[in-house]
Formats: structure tokens, C-alpha cells, sequence
């Protein structure tokens, strides 16, 4: 019994591990991701069949067409082929039009820098190269799992492969292949999270500053930063740690860089426009209420979205969102991986106006998948973990189908 129980698989599904057991780390994270990302690109496709004429694109659009100028995707279109406006558009009831001044210029950028070095027009650059940075973010985010969680790998050697790969699946994961911003925030948070567990404070400082014309996520990576100081000098006062005059000068840099990353863009675009709170007030344009106030928004979106059932399904969310925070399995963390959910979500809840944005920002808190994946017990973990994963990739279709897919208004476009 024991011969047959230890005898190699044999045939195709033998040869498929035996081959798989020979990639290094990084083959098994682009494989997982390569995967992740076929799968979602036949979900785009599948939908994009099912797409009515938009003003971005005909009925039954392409797949570059679909991923490359859909929805704020054509911002960054613009961005890149036109720049940004020197002066705010204003309606006739004299407030701030939605503009291009609410997106961030690296990545549009980027993408511009390959689109003159290459020829290609901005609807097969965009996805191209949002889908490799997907893949840098994804090799980052097994290293950082594996240095900044030592004590979780070691109850689950799996964790930093498990995090990719419910990453990768997450159902607005789409959007790593689309002409967005997530790509590339994911390297910036991730890379910038490893440099500073890893205590290369100036490598840090320079992702940072670059994070701060990606995302407004300035202020949650600060505090990241407190945790970790303020861990260092409490091991320093143990005599666990040293904390040496270079690492408080950087430490220092980083907090200056943090506070010029948060700053910079919207000084810019107040420079720029001649109106220091331009960007505020074209933040302001796309919500409900203009008014830009700290969790107020959460009252009437949740209502829009959900009516009377408003109360209990934000209780549901939180009541999750604390448990898994506070679990066996985030306390496991390093101290950088442990604060960055809960100090991202609690931004995310006092700055941004529910809607279905939400979905795309919550991939960001990618820790989260960390945790979930360590949750099971070892002889349930990779089971637990594959279903969750499973149910992922199907939640992408509803998302892909509801969130993605246009269905304009009766006369739309005019």
C-alpha cells in the first residue's frame, strides 16, 4: 500500500507536476497570473458580445477596444494624446465639469512614452502595458509576503503563492488588463511595502513620491510608516533592534516624501488652472453631492444602492472587514503588511463616495487575500482556498456583465 501511495503520478497530469515542481517562484507567479488573466479576458471578451454602441466604441467591440477606451480609460486616453486642460470646463450653472484633472499623469504617461517608442495607438498600448506591470506587481507581492510575513509562511509555507493567486482572480482583477491606474498602483504600494519592511527607506521614498501622481493613497502609506517607526523604536527599547542615526534621517525622508507625495498633484493642478482647489472641486464633479466631506457620502450611496437594506449590508461589510483584521491570521502579518488593509479601507471609507469604483480600489488591500488565504486549518487550506478562488473568478463575470458592460439610457449617446 505504502509503494502505491508514494508512486509517482504518471502520464499527462505526472508530467504537468513534475514540471511545475521545477519552476522557480517567479515561473509559478506568472503562470498563476498568465492563467488569471486568460480567464478574464475571455470573460471581457464573452461580455464585450452582449456591449451596445458607446461613445468609446461600436456594438460588439474588440478586445484591445474594450480594454483600452472604456470608461476612464478614455481620460487616460486623452491625457496621454492631449495632455491636461490649462483651464477648469464649467457648466452654465458656473460649477467645475467632470475633467482630466481627477487622474493621476504617471501611468497615461507611461503608456505615452511606449506609444511613441513603438507606433501603437493607445488602445493596444494601454492593456499591454497595464497587464505587465499586473505582472511585476505580482512578483513584488510574493517577495513581500515571503520577507514581510516570515512567521505566517512558516505556518503556511503556500501563503505567498495562495496571495497571488486570489489576487489575480479578485472579481474587479479585470481591471490589471484594462488601460487603468491598478497595475501600476500595485507595484508602487507593493514595492514601496517591501522597500520598507526590508528598511531601504529611500528606495521607498522615491516609490512613494511616484505613488503620489498614481493614486491619492499619500496619507494610509504615511501612517504604514508610524506603525513601522513606531515598532522599531519599541524594539530598540527592548535591545531587539537597533535604530541607528541613518534610519531615522530616512525615516525622516520618508515622512517629507510622503507629505510631497500627497500634496504635489493637487498644488499642480491648482498652479496650473490658477485655482488652488481645481482639484478638489473636480473631484467634486463626479459625486452626488459636490460637497468633498469625510464618510457623509456612505449615508446616501448606500441607500441609492441598496435602499432599506443600507443599514445592514454596510454592518455586513465592516463586521467582515474587522473580523478578518483581527483574526489569528493577520496577527500573524509583519507589522507593514498588518496595518496597510485597515488604515487603505478606513481611508477609502472617509474620502471616496461609494459607488461602483469601490469594487476596483478594494484590490489595492490586497493583504486581505494574505489573511483569507491563511485562514483554513493546514488540512483545509488549499481546498478553502482553491473554492474561494473558484468563486472569485465567477464573481468576475458579474462583475464584468453589471459594472463593465454600458448599458446607456434611452437615447444615449446624444
Amino acid at each position: 500500500m505504502s509503494a502505491l501511495v508514494d508512486a509517482p503520478v504518471r502520464g499527462p497530469a505526472g508530467a504537468v507536476a513534475r514540471a511545475w515542481a521545477r519552476l522557480p517562484w517567479w515561473g509559478t507567479v506568472l503562470v498563476v497570473y498568465a492563467g488569471a488573466r486568460l480567464w478574464s479576458a475571455a470573460v471581457l471578451v464573452g461580455v464585450a458580445h452582449h456591449q451596445v454602441a458607446t461613445l468609446w466604441t461600436g456594438p460588439d467591440p474588440s478586445y484591445l477596444q474594450y480594454t483600452g477606451v472604456m470608461w476612464d480609460a478614455s481620460w487616460y486616453r486623452q491625457i496621454a494624446e492631449h495632455g491636461y486642460p490649462a483651464t477648469l470646463p464649467l457648466g452654465a450653472d458656473g460649477l467645475v465639469q467632470q475633467n482630466a484633472w481627477a487622474f493621476f499623469p504617471l501611468f497615461p504617461f507611461l503608456v505615452r512614452g511606449v506609444m511613441v517608442a513603438t507606433t501603437g495607438p493607445w488602445y493596444v498600448v494601454a492593456p499591454i502595458v497595464a497587464t505587465l506591470l499586473g505582472a511585476v506587481a505580482m512578483l513584488v507581492i510574493h517577495r513581500l509576503v515571503v520577507v514581510g510575513a516570515p512567521r505566517a509562511v512558516a505556518a503556511h509555507p503556500g501563503l505567498p503563492l495562495a496571495t497571488v493567486l486570489l489576487v489575480s482572480v479578485f472579481p474587479s482583477s479585470v481591471v490589471l488588463q484594462t488601460g487603468y491606474t491598478e497595475s501600476l498602483a500595485l507595484v508602487l504600494i507593493a514595492g514601496s511595502l517591501l522597500a520598507l519592511v526590508l528598511r531601504r527607506y529611500w528606495l521607498m521614498a522615491g516609490l512613494v513620491l511616484a505613488l503620489g501622481f498614481t493614486r491619492a493613497v499619500a496619507l494610509p502609506m504615511a501612517l504604514v510608516v508610524v506603525v513601522h517607526a513606531a515598532v522599531r523604536w519599541r524594539r530598540s527599547r527592548l535591545g531587539t533592534d537597533r535604530l541607528r542615526r541613518a534610519d531615522v534621517v530616512g525615516l525622516g525622508g520618508l515622512a517629507v516624501a510622503a507629505a510631497v507625495s500627497g500634496l504635489a498633484w493637487p498644488a499642480i493642478c491648482g498652479w496650473v488652472t490658477g485655482v488652488p482647489d481645481a482639484y478638489l472641486q473636480t473631484q467634486g464633479a463626479w459625486r452626488g453631492d459636490r460637497h468633498v466631506a469625510p464618510f457623509v457620502p456612505w449615508g446616501y450611496a448606500a441607500q441609492f444602492w441598496f435602499g432599506g437594506w443600507a443599514p445592514v449590508v454596510l454592518a455586513i461589510v465592516a463586521a467582515t472587514v474587522v473580523a478578518l483584521v483581527v483574526s489569528r491570521s493577520s496577527r500573524r502579518l509583519g507589522p507593514e503588511l498588518f496595518s496597510w488593509s485597515p488604515l487603505y479601507l478606513g481611508y477609502l471609507a472617509a474620502v471616496i463616495e461609494p459607488g461602483t469604483s469601490v469594487f476596483r480600489f478594494a484590490l489595492l488591500a490586497f493583504p486581505m487575500a494574505t489573511i483569507t488565504a491563511g485562514l483554513p486549518s493546514a488540512r483545509w487550506r488549499r481546498p478553502v482556498v482553491l473554492a474561494v478562488a473558484l468563486a472569485m473568478a465567477a464573481l468576475q463575470v458579474l462583475w464584468a456583465y453589471q459594472l463593465w458592460r454600458l448599458v446607456p439610457p434611452s437615447g444615449w449617446p446624444p
